[in-house]
């Protein structure tokens, strides 16, 4: 905050500084009102940005959570809701034989199911149906 504060008065240091200048070199007698009136305009207009972020308040993110109602009227058991998971993690059938003990054959099935429940043909849809309906983060 005090870093933004210190930019913000050497900015404005920095324009009275250009503005004396100016007014040195007799171009502001011509144009004074003009040059006063832009740079009280530039000003305000940069204070008003910096306090409106300040101000503005940032919305928290907020943790994932599984949409329970799509589970229950898809009728997702909790293995199949497992290996959906894990398949938007990109892991091949034997990854995901391996990581969960059980046989390829039976991941296939599983994912067969997956994909009828989900009224899907492939990993890719089904993953992306799975994100739409809040399945999996």
């Amino acid at each position: 905050m005090a870093r933004t504060i210190i930019l913000y008065a050497l900015a404005l240091a920095v324009a009275a500084a250009l503005l004396q200048w100016i007014e040195y070199r007799y171009l502001a007698h011509a144009f004074s009102f003009e040059i006063y009136l832009a740079l009280v305009a530039v000003g305000f207009l940069a204070l008003g940005a910096w306090v409106a972020r300040q101000l503005t308040p940032r919305a928290a993110p907020t943790p994932f959570e599984v949409n329970r109602a799509a589970v229950r009227s898809l009728g997702l058991t909790p293995r199949e809701h497992e290996i959906l998971e894990r398949l938007a993690s990109g892991q091949s059938n034997k990854e995901l034989a391996r990581a969960l003990d059980i046989s390829p054959n039976t991941i296939k099935t599983h994912l067969a199911r997956l994909y009828e429940k989900l009224e899907v043909r492939n990993r890719v849809e089904a993953i992306e149906k799975a994100r739409f309906l809040a399945l999996i983060a």
